[in-house]
């Protein structure tokens, strides 16, 4: 007893020799009441690139940490001190500001260096660069000629730069005018060119093209280049020719890429874009008409081989280049601020993932200190200071800082006294924790009461100085100490262990087998320490079960004391598994399992494999999925085609696939058809989940076999024979290279003409002959055809070639003017049957004859009115008569004038009196200006409020009578009129007789009171 005083009161006298050295410091190590830091970094120089023209005169490179105490800055440029005693440069806190930045003197490298007493850290490197955009050469630009139809580029030829960031566009004729990029004109951004697909002869002009550099705010344009389109009788087609191509590129992952794609031909050929052998990235994003390509945020799965393919009616051409996606070097694991006991080994993991694989440096205190892995061995105060992991590729480099700090400390329970109460159970096992704070790590030694403990079949001291007991009783209950030693002092902390009863499943779970949509209820329940609350844990498959989530299924018995049961209602397949009851108090716990099945209808076939595609049937291949407890009866084969988003049962050979097999075939399939293919399993129970969808295949082609319908035509121009069919739809086609071939004769003929029909989308072929008859019977039929053969004619149809356009032209043409915007024209109708329609066309003396407008009326019309003409205008009339082959001459031309507008001036309204029965309104005359018509009276709308359509008259007064309405408001409206028209409206609301409004009632009162008193 005596032994073990004594040593407590070494024990005690250590502690206060700890306490004391507990607050000095050792060289760089640290005691606890040590509240200092190194430099930590907030703000970092970036990469600046300053305008060679700017007028700022000064450039700024940012550096700003945080430290205990405040750190002191200093700036290096390309290895070399900055003078910061010089003019030229000056400091604002840590950011260095360059005064008349010059090219030749400060372009380069800078990093800034912030230091204190506990060491100093480096700032990423940036580079300051100087920024130009030279003016385009003054020399003109020569003319380009170009015939139409054919594809053309305009060079732009950008003058010298930096930085290569320019965005292009190209001006016509004249600033601020830009080309519009459409399917036919496209802008590079990658050498500003100008290409246009073919030439129209609206593309005349003068071209320029306009540069601007974003990075410094700058744009230049160079001379015109005069483009002359050469005419051309026929446009020849001619097959597309892709000269905007890409190039293999190497991208950092995260960036957004753009690629260029451009095809030349006549007609314009689309533009499709691909990745080959897998799907686009999911952040692909096609636009300026198809010519451009941009993945967002490209991520390393999107690497690969990209096509674009450019095709017309006459060929197409194809592009392939490959994408390399590179990664910036990114943390795995990075260091961060460390302490570690005097005497100790550290391994500081510095860990980073990139492509290229990034490689590792280390400073310490600004200054190289090592390369790769780093291990530090027996560490001293000498190892303390600020370290920076550098990890590095081709593509840039990131920085981890962190301070090492150096521990030196005696024992003390202070932060962390041991539990002054230890709960374990009988019969089982606990571990009771002692962790003090101390460096180095201290030696430990237990005791119990007075009894010292040593390490038995029972009893571990762990060698962080944790106490374990096995197999307990109630005899280890007691108060227990531990002691804590190390080369700078001693400390203890004491608890005490209270053993209570053992928790004892009694009632478990056991095996349960239902069918989906059935209950199923699991027994638990448990005896525990009475002094004790006891918790009940359902877990599934490993996963504890949350009540609060999982309602719908998952309910608990709270009826009784100390069970667990749990109900499990409308279980689903999912819900089949091993649930686990867990008897919980705060000491121990104790479990117990059953297995639940749940039979229901099977699960998805798995590993679906397509073989033997052909025309009109595919093999299938897969492997049984769960039967989910009862066998598959059957299975069946769903397909989808491209053209359509539902799931469709396949005909199959055999026709029923029992549930044994797996394998069969898809039959009746459309030739040349993209299909997708699934499985789907059945047992007693239903119909299960269908197998993931098959990749897409294409089947074989084949001839058509289908006829195109409603097969007919007639009408068109002169010497036009015009045939029309209904295109066959894409799932008709059977292959490549499909189209038509039109057969027609005359009704009598005996050899029939065929023509082939290259459009597989067009339904309409118009066969041109200057010997033919108008109004010719013939007879046509129509086929379609593919790569591999023809397909069956369609019924004969008979139709009639195009009539003759009428020669005769209409006669006693009159026109009457009705106003300053409307007029009549009348005439009488020709002799010839074939007319169909009469066609007016006018237009105004300034215009020309080709801008007129057209009216068209039928047949039996004999007249015509022309509105939204412009007034006090000259107009010139013609009248034609029209059938389907056109209209025939014209009559003479007849000319008039409309009138001059109506008057502009509405009618002031003076006063809106009621007398009597009647309201009289009054209004000022409205005088015509010189160039309108002059005023002839005024109409007057007497409307109810909130309606268009009332009562109308007309008058030549300033005035006019209106009999009061019995009820509700009433609108007047009152217009000049005059030749040219209406002109604009004045109005004013009446009230009815029930509906004088209480408001006018309480204006006449005070009026009243007034005359009232002045009559006293």
């Amino acid at each position: 007893m005596w032994l073990l005083v004594s040593h407590l009161v070494m024990v005690s006298f250590a502690s206060c020799l700890a306490e004391f050295t507990w607050h000095r410091r050792y060289g760089h190590g640290v005691s606890e009441e040590d509240k200092g830091f190194g430099p930590i970094f907030e703000e970092q120089p970036i990469n600046t690139i300053y305008p060679e023209e700017s007028l700022e005169g000064k450039v700024s490179l940012n550096c700003r940490a945080r430290a205990s105490p405040f750190p002191v800055y200093k700036w290096r440029m390309n290895n070399g001190d900055v003078d910061l005693t010089s003019d030229r440069y000056s400091m604002v806190g840590g950011n260095l500001v360059i005064n008349n930045p010059d090219k030749q003197k400060d372009a380069g490298i800078y990093y800034c260096l912030a230091s204190n007493n506990y060491g100093m850290v480096r700032s990423t490197e940036a580079t300051l660069s100087f920024g130009y955009l030279d003016p385009f050469p003054p020399e003109e630009r020569p003319e380009v000629r170009v015939k139409e139809g054919k594809g053309m580029v305009l060079l732009c030829d950008p003058p010298y730069h930096f930085p290569d960031d320019l965005s292009y566009r190209w001006l016509l004729n004249e600033f601020p005018v830009f080309i519009t990029m459409d399917k036919r004109r496209f802008v590079s951004q990658t050498n500003g060119n100008l290409y246009i697909a073919n030439v129209e002869a609206s593309d005349k002009g003068n071209y320029s093209c306009f540069v601007s550099s974003p990075s410094i705010t700058k744009s230049v344009f160079s001379k015109f280049i005069p483009l002359i389109p050469i005419p051309e009788r026929t446009t020849k087609p001619y097959p597309a020719d892709i000269v905007v191509q890409f190039k293999d590129i190497y991208a950092l992952m995260g960036q957004n890429v753009t690629l260029e794609c451009f095809a030349l031909g006549n007609p314009v050929p689309d533009i499709r874009w691909r990745k080959v052998l897998e799907p686009m990235p999911s952040t692909a994003e096609i636009s300026t008409s198809g010519a451009v390509l941009k993945i967002f945020n490209i991520q390393l799965e999107d690497e690969g081989l990209y096509e674009c393919e450019a095709e017309n009616i006459r060929g197409k051409d194809k592009h392939q280049a490959r994408i390399y996606v590179q990664a910036f070097p990114e943390w795995v694991e990075h260091i961060n601020d460390t302490e570690v006991d005097i005497g100790s080994d550290l391994y500081w993991p510095c860990v980073a993932t990139g492509k290229p694989i990034p490689t590792i440096r280390w400073l310490k205190n600004g200054y190289a200190y090592h390369k790769g892995e780093l291990r530090l061995y027996d560490v001293t105060f000498e190892n303390a200071g600020m370290y920076q992991c550098i990890a590095e590729n081709t593509y840039g480099a990131i920085y981890a800082n962190a301070e090492l700090k150096i521990l030196a400390l005696a024992p003390t329970f202070e932060m962390n006294p041991m539990k002054k109460k230890i709960l374990a159970a009988k019969g089982g096992r606990v571990i009771i924790e002692c962790k003090p704070k101390a460096a180095p790590k201290p030696k430990f030694s237990w005791s119990k009461g007075t009894e010292w403990l040593v390490n038995s079949s029972r009893i571990l001291i762990w060698e962080d100085g944790s106490l374990e007991i096995n197999n307990i009783t109630r005899n280890d209950g007691g108060i227990y100490t531990c002691f804590a030693e190390n080369n700078r002092g001693k400390a203890n902390s004491t608890g005490t262990l209270v053993i209570t009863d053992p928790t004892r499943i009694i009632l478990a779970p056991i095996n349960a087998d239902i069918t989906v949509g059935e209950n199923a209820t699991m027994q638990c329940a448990a005896s525990f320490d009475p002094a004790l609350d006891l918790t009940f844990i359902w877990s599934f498959n490993g996963y504890v079960i949350d009540f609060t989530k999982e309602n719908i299924h998952y309910q608990r018995n709270f009826m009784l004391d100390a069970n667990g049961e749990l109900l499990i209602r409308n279980a689903q397949l999912r819900h089949a598994g091993r649930y686990t009851c867990t008897a919980q108090t705060i000491v121990d716990n104790s479990s117990a399992s059953a297995d639940l099945v749940v039979r229901g209808p099977p699960g998805p076939p798995g590993g679906l494999r397509i073989e033997d595609v052909r025309a009109t049937s595919v093999g299938l291949t897969w492997s049984r999925g769960s039967d989910n407890h009862s066998p598959i009866s059957k299975y069946t084969i769903q397909t989808k085609t491209i053209l359509s988003d539902d799931w469709k049962d396949a005909k199959t050979d055999p026709p029923i696939i029992e549930g044994n097999m797996e394998a069969a075939r898809a039959v009746d399939l459309i030739p040349w058809m993209e299909y997708e293919f699934r499985v789907v399993a059945t047992n007693t129970l239903g119909i299960g989940e269908p197998s993931i969808p098959s990749n897409r295949i294409k089947t074989d082609g084949a001839a058509p076999n289908v006829a195109p319908s409603d097969v007919g035509g007639g009408g068109g121009s002169n010497r036009e024979l015009t045939i029309t069919w209904a295109p066959l739809s894409r799932e008709y086609h059977y292959g490549n290279n499909f189209g038509y071939i039109v057969a027609f004769k005359p009704f009598d003929g005996d050899e029939w003409k065929k023509v082939t029909v290259t459009n597989p989308d067009t339904g309409r072929y118009v066969h041109k002959d200057e010997t033919m008859s108008p109004s010719t019977a013939f007879q046509v039929k129509v086929k379609a055809f593919n790569n591999k053969g023809d397909g069956p004619y369609s019924l004969i149809a008979v139709i009639y070639s195009a009539q003759d356009a009428p020669n005769e032209a209409p006669t006693d043409v009159g026109v009457k003017v009705l106003s300053s915007s409307e007029i009549s024209v009348h005439w009488k109708h020709v002799v010839e049957k074939i007319v169909e329609s009469y066609q007016i066309r006018y237009w105004a003396a300034h215009d020309k004859e080709a801008a007129a407008h057209r009216v068209q009326v039928t047949s039996q019309e004999y007249s015509a009115r022309l509105e939204n003409l412009l007034p006090d205008t000259q107009y010139f009339v013609e009248v034609g008569a029209c059938n389907s082959a056109g209209c025939g001459p014209p009559s003479e031309v007849i000319e008039t004038f409309t009138r001059k507008a109506p008057p502009s001036q509405p009618p002031r309204i003076i006063s809106s009196v009621r007398s009597g029965s009647r309201y009289i309104i009054t209004w000022d005359h409205v005088v015509a200006l010189s160039n309108e018509s002059s005023v002839t009276g005024y109409k007057v709308l007497y409307r109810p409020d909130g309606q268009h359509e009332g009562k109308l008259y007309s008058t030549h007064k300033h005035s006019i009578e209106l009999p009061i309405p019995r009820d509700g408001e009433y609108v007047v409206e009152v217009r000049a009129h005059s030749d040219g028209g209406d002109g604009v409206v004045s109005q004013v609301k009446i009230s009815g007789v029930s509906t004088l409004s209480s408001s006018l009632l309480g204006l006449l009162l005070p009026a009243l009171a007034i005359l009232v008193h002045l009559e006293f």
